[in-house]
């Protein structure tokens, strides 16, 4: 096996759940391939490197094998190998959503019911 498509490939190395999902990434605009956004049919070859982003971080990876068949998350970490300056970047974000959640104000108790109004006038259902 020379080459594997995009989408089964991304599946594969389980960056997306499903393969329909990472055919929409490539849609979007998520994924690119040295340095140029790819599209869901586009044939992956080992040395490729590719940006992926998605709910876990941006990606910058080095394919190392190729597979078209999802296995178990040991195997698939072996597919690829993750830039050491993705890698920090991605700790960095991680640690500063982190260090957020220790400023944000959370209410007390149950809200009221003018807050309650004002949530559903917020949401737009009145």
């Amino acid at each position: 096996m020379t080459s594997v498509r995009m989408d089964k490939w991304l599946w594969a190395a389980r960056f997306f759940k499903t393969r329909s999902v990472a055919a929409r990434a490539c849609e979007l605009g998520r994924i690119h391939s040295n340095g140029q956004p790819a599209k869901a049919a586009r044939e992956v070859r080992m040395g490729d490197m590719l940006r992926v982003t998605n709910d876990g971080g941006d990606f910058e990876i080095e394919v190392l094998l190729l597979a078209d068949v999802r296995g178990p998350a040991s195997v698939a970490r072996t597919l690829y190998r993750e830039t050491e300056a993705s890698r920090e970047l991605r700790q960095k974000v991680a640690a500063e959503r982190k260090a957020m959640r220790q400023f944000e104000v959370l209410p007390t108790g149950r809200p009221s019911k003018r807050d309650r109004r004002r949530i559903i006038q917020f949401r737009g259902r009145a």
